[in-house]
């Protein structure tokens, strides 16, 4: 997402085909979020089916929904949303129904993706990449944790240094229903009316630095501007790798009280230009070896049960394999429509605005 990676600014998010560019053959066109694909995998393909793939990026799932909307429907094959937001997708009737029959990897996922509760039967998606948001924080400032959303709500816990929360609502509100015992996907309007209450409270607090989402929180945090916040394991991951100096006392974890597992899923839109070339590719990112190799570029959890032979190790144990005890503490975010959603995003908005 989740499912949302954006390790460099998404200088080419603006180069998107509803801006007029219309499809062509021989080509097919990837709606994906930043930096989420090795470029190695896209000319492997490309020279295996004798394609063009032309990339285009978005940073949100509003954002991606709103291009949709706007006519990318009819212009990109392939779309790459997060759990969350594959029902409203099929709801209002952008995507269309996966081809099995085109699919021969899809057996390589893993038990757990076969059948997700947001997709029955991966009628119309199939699993990317998944990975956990949890709690980032600087290990020299709380030597001793507490492993949990304390450190984020509770001002005895963490009483002078700042810290920052998410700026997608839906993990904002699941994190402070966990802290408070109502499970990271609640669904009831009072257990978000007083998750919000404690998030506008939170806000008032003189250490709370704003909404930050994934990367720049990071950078925050090494920077020494916050001393906690929240992030994806993948991408923590790969600022620890690539400068373990600069985030050799960042830690990373998922607080007992439970947090978000996420899940990127491959679509295609309805009135996609290439469907059978779209089919082409996620087999082909189904495939034990590419998905392996997708995994081992971007530091995220593979769904691919095939590719686990070629997974380097450090993919396969925390944070970006979570223990079976973190596991048990996973939720999938919530998906939510009608009066659910409006009522969701009232309460949002207010404490946005507060």
């Amino acid at each position: 997402m989740k499912t949302i990676t954006t390790r460099i600014a998404a200088a080419l998010g603006g180069l998107v085909l509803a801006g007029g560019v219309h499809a062509e053959e021989g080509k097919l066109y990837l709606f994906n979020w930043t930096e989420y694909m090795d470029p190695e995998i896209i000319e492997a393909f490309e020279q295996k089916y004798d394609v063009e793939v032309v990339q285009n990026y978005f940073n949100s799932l509003p954002e991606m929904l709103a291009k949709l909307n706007a006519g990318g429907v009819s212009q990109y094959d392939i779309i790459v949303p997060s759990n969350y937001y594959v029902p409203r997708l099929i709801e209002t009737g952008l995507v269309q129904p996966l081809d099995h029959a085109k699919l021969a990897n899809l057996d390589n996922l893993k038990e757990q993706f076969r059948d997700p509760s947001f997709d029955p039967d991966n009628k119309y998606s199939a699993a990317y990449q998944w990975g956990t948001t949890g709690i980032i924080y600087n290990g020299e400032t709380f030597p001793d944790g507490p492993k949990s959303w304390s450190l984020l709500f509770d001002p005895k816990v963490n009483a002078s240094y700042p810290f920052a929360l998410m700026g997608d609502g839906q993990v904002s509100i699941g994190a402070a229903c966990a802290y408070l015992g109502h499970g990271y996907d609640c669904t009831s309007v009072d257990a978000w009316k007083e998750a919000a209450k404690l998030l506008i409270d939170t806000k008032g607090r003189d250490t709370f630095s704003g909404f930050v989402d994934g990367t720049p929180a990071l950078q925050q945090l090494a920077r020494g501007v916050t001393h906690a916040s929240l992030s994806y394991n993948g991408d923590y991951l790969y600022f620890k790798e690539e400068d373990p100096e600069a985030f050799k006392n960042i830690k990373f974890m998922i607080p007992d009280e439970g947090t978000e597992m996420w899940v990127d899923s491959m679509m295609i839109p309805a009135e996609a230009p290439n469907p059978d070339m779209a089919h082409k590719f996620i087999d082909f990112i189904l495939d034990a070896e590419v998905g392996a190799q997708l995994s081992n570029y971007n530091y995220y959890s593979s769904p691919n049960a095939a590719a686990e032979p070629y997974l380097d190790e450090v993919l396969t144990k925390p944070p970006v394999q979570p223990t079976e005890e973190d596991m048990a503490r996973l939720k999938f975010t919530p998906s939510l429509k009608g009066q659910d959603l409006q009522t969701f995003n009232q309460l949002w908005n207010e404490v946005q605005a507060r």
